[in-house]
């Protein structure tokens, strides 16, 4: 069952059973998902429709957060809600001993030695992550493994500039 099929499904499921904070989160999904398939000009693929949940997901936490600073709980409660459903339907989240390992493996597969790195590093590791993990906590975590082995690397006078002086 693809996605897409698991979202109808699910969508019908809550309309039998009169569940209108599922039944109008699903919709809202369900319209994000044919709004990028009319942009695409062709049917989405598991990936791109996980891509299009998780930026439904990060939308609802920012407005969470919004409400929150605004005093509006109530508000901050129902988007809550439409994370969980929406979380649902996502891959299972990535653990932070799996995270780690993912984004070790990514470094070394790019061979990044320093912060400069970052960009290469993401590119590589953002499609293995998304939906999984938020792209701001692993931009975090990447930024922090390539400092520590940075300075790791300068430590034991592996680094560039830990050359001997040359005798003038």
């Amino acid at each position: 069952m693809t996605l897409q099929e698991r979202l109808k499904a699910e969508l019908t499921s809550a309309m039998r059973s009169q569940d209108e904070l599922r039944r109008d989160t699903l919709r809202m999904a369900m319209a994000a998902s044919q709004n990028a398939e009319k942009a695409a000009r062709r049917p989405l693929s598991d990936d791109e429709l996980v891509g299009i949940l998780a930026r439904e997901v990060k939308t609802r936490r920012e407005s969470v957060e919004a409400f929150r600073n605004g005093g509006r709980v109530e508000m901050a409660a129902r988007e809550e809600a439409e994370i969980a459903v929406l979380s649902e339907l996502l891959p299972a989240a990535l653990g932070e001993d799996e995270l780690r390992t993912m984004i070790s493996a990514a470094i070394d597969e790019v061979g990044a030695s320093s912060a400069r790195d970052l960009g290469r590093v993401m590119s590589v590791l953002s499609p293995r992550t998304r939906g999984r993990a938020d792209g701001k906590t692993v931009s975090g975590l990447v930024a922090a493994e390539l400092a520590r082995r940075d300075l790791a690397a300068h430590a034991h006078g592996d680094g560039p500039d830990d050359d001997p002086p040359k005798a003038a």
